[in-house]
């Protein structure tokens, strides 16, 4: 019998442990357990613990007891909880205006500007700083009679004639709006930056043979080619407002109507110790976000299908155009 004939001996184990095949299956499933693992641990896991505990009347010592889904619907019953909820409104109006602002210096930005760069770091840079020290710095341009009062007494107006920027009601909240749009802006518009200068620049130029301005371009160019940043950006900036908590809690600390809605769970988790109330606050809000998340998707796939059916008929009529161009210079 010649040695190509004979049978392949089995390895062990142990043997294909120790080989380089076996070591390789060893690693790619260490990474796959491990980071699974991880997520279990402190994500899945701690998930389901607040779930059980939403079911419970309890502290976080002492005994418990179960009252099923009556901290549900004391979520909405509270005037404090259902309130806070709506002043979530005031974060998503000051979302929108964030994100149009943002698209729109993005897209001046994306060209050549003088300046650009600096204008670009200028204006990511409020991202870059600690939320907390954001808070305590508006606490401090916010307050009477120190930098916006200041400001504004340059421009003419007297003090007595300006609002309580804090404490009144009617203004307090768009004020502390205002910050989040001051901090979050910069990082959608370098988002929306990269997502434009990955365009083709010669949709532009085929566009300019048509006769599109710069709105027609935007409209029929940029936005239909970064609407996958558009979409993710808006989902990032409609649940991040209604997570806002840094700026009412430093600022503020939730006086005066300001409290969010993760102020007002903080102060019934931590300072009522209403464990079971806070983590049925945290459940629905997790389902509230996952509706808006849903309602935004089935939107945006409603407003750029449309864009694209007429990107489409543009791109028809230009071919048209270049052909029957080409056909009078084959012509002559």
């Amino acid at each position: 019998m010649t040695q190509a004939a004979m049978p392949k001996k089995k390895r062990t184990f142990k043997e294909w442990a120790g080989s380089r095949d076996g070591q390789k299956v060893f690693v790619m499933a260490a990474f796959m357990i491990i980071p699974l693992l991880l997520l279990f641990t402190f994500t899945y896991l701690p998930f389901a613990e607040m779930f059980g505990f939403s079911f419970y009347d309890m502290k976080y010592v002492g005994t418990r007891k179960f009252v099923g889904l009556k901290n549900y619907i004391k979520v909405f019953q509270r005037d404090d909880c259902f309130g806070a909820l709506k002043l979530s409104l005031y974060y998503m109006a000051g979302s929108i205006v964030q994100l149009v602002l943002a698209l729109y210096l993005a897209t001046v930005l994306s060209f050549k500007v003088k300046g650009g760069s600096f204008f670009k770091g200028f204006m990511f840079f409020p991202y870059l700083i600690n939320g907390i020290a954001i808070g305590f710095i508006f606490k401090f341009f916010y307050t009477r009679g120190f930098v916006f009062d200041t400001v504004l007494q340059w421009c003419g107006f007297e003090l007595d004639n300006l609002p309580y920027w804090l404490k009144d009601q009617r203004i307090n909240n768009i004020s502390l709006v205002a910050t989040s749009v001051w901090r979050y802006f910069g990082q959608n518009m370098v988002l929306f930056i990269g997502a434009i200068m990955s365009v083709d620049s010669e949709l532009y130029e085929a566009a300019m043979l048509d006769g599109a301005n710069r709105l027609q371009q935007f409209r029929y160019i940029i936005m239909p080619s970064i609407k996958t940043i558009i979409t993710l950006n808006v989902i990032l900036s409609i649940t991040g407002s209604l997570s806002a908590f840094e700026p009412p809690y430093v600022i503020t600390d939730g006086a005066n109507g300001t409290g969010t809605y993760f102020v007002v769970m903080h102060e019934i988790a931590h300072t009522q110790q209403k464990v079971g109330l806070a983590s049925a606050m945290a459940i629905i809000l997790l389902m509230i976000i996952f509706a808006v998340t849903i309602l935004q998707k089935l939107f945006f796939k409603y407003v750029f299908k449309n864009a694209e059916d007429e990107d489409q008929n543009a791109a028809a009529k230009r071919e048209k155009k270049l052909a029957k161009l080409a056909a009078g210079k084959a012509g002559k």
